[in-house]
């Protein structure tokens, strides 16, 4: 009866909870990067149509932002970034954690390309209920960048949500959905499977153990593979999520247009336009998250759970 008790299976994090400390990671780091998404959102807007850049780099727009908008100006839409990680993260990485740990064979985990395939699955259903408040993001960031008049002027995200609803219908909360998801497959593939994978090869190094040192450099590893490989499908969700409807028709039909007429009009570099903001947003961002999230897990296991083993299980 003992070496049964021994050999038993050690009791798992609930799905529940599961869900519930992604979506708390998530939200705690964003609540440190704010200003870099904004930072990214608006270089990436900038330019627009083969316009004359209105920012030339990183701090030209912080400088323009604190200057017309105040220091307060770094943090508008943050409760729109807080509840797209209360949405898009907290199911993500439910989904990532549950289907992870399932694919795990006594304790082995499963191949990259396994974790690649799980990782674009959490990604596209987390970038379905995540897209609302994505979009009302993009929008309370790129407001200060226009003039006044044509502000579109939320006060939060809760309004933006209802006006977007009330005057352009409920089906506005969705659109750009399809790149959202395409970047969403692209970020989570790369994010948590290289991140997953990076993790694991420092553990076998011998060097690392399951800490924080560790999931710290795992963490910067997957942050520069995820930014390089999703920017060109975020530059598209960008700007569709942010255009206007002019005289009845958008000013885009979908990704493909969107990245052919930045190449056009802009170079092909123009794909990776805002490159530093967005390492430097998502970089933090994943390191954080990450970190939240492994030792959240951690401290449910060993206080919850009485496991003492270490590690997050990622």
């Amino acid at each position: 009866m003992c070496a049964a008790k021994s050999d038993a299976k050690p009791a798992s994090i609930p799905k529940t909870v599961r869900f519930i400390l992604g979506g708390t990671a998530g939200m705690a780091a964003t609540c440190f990067v704010q200003p870099l998404d904004l930072i990214k959102n608006r270089m990436q807007l900038s330019g627009v149509g083969g316009k004359a850049k209105e920012h030339k780099t990183s701090f030209h727009v912080i400088k323009s932002v604190i200057r017309n908008e105040g220091i307060t100006g770094l943090y508008v839409g943050l409760s729109a970034g807080l509840l797209r990680q209360a949405s898009y993260t907290t199911v993500r990485m439910g989904v990532y954690s549950t289907l992870f740990e399932k694919l795990s064979t006594e304790g082995k985990p499963p191949g990259f390309l396994f974790k690649a395939a799980i990782g674009m699955t959490a990604g596209a259903v987390g970038a379905f209920f995540g897209t609302p408040a994505e979009i009302s993001l993009i929008r309370m960031t790129a407001d200060g960048r226009l003039p006044v008049a044509e502000r579109r002027g939320y006060k939060n995200v809760f309004d933006a949500l209802i006006r977007i609803t009330r005057e352009e219908g409920v089906l506005t909360l969705w659109r750009g959905c399809i790149p959202t998801i395409g970047r969403a497959m692209v970020v989570n593939a790369a994010q948590l499977a290289s991140y997953s994978q990076a993790k694991q090869l420092l553990l076998e190094s011998g060097y690392f153990r399951d800490n924080i040192m560790c999931h710290f450099v795992a963490s910067m590893i997957s942050g520069l593979i995820t930014t390089a490989a999703s920017m060109p499908v975020d530059i598209a969700k960008t700007r569709i999520q942010n255009m206007k409807i002019i005289d009845g028709k958008p000013e885009y039909k979908g990704t493909f247009d969107v990245l052919t007429r930045v190449i056009r009009k802009e170079g092909v570099f123009s794909l990776w336009k805002g490159f530093t903001p967005y390492y430097a947003r998502l970089g933090p961002h994943t390191v954080l998250t990450f970190i939240f999230l492994e030792q959240m897990n951690a401290a449910y296991r060993k206080y919850m759970l009485g496991d003492s083993s270490g590690g997050g299980g990622l």
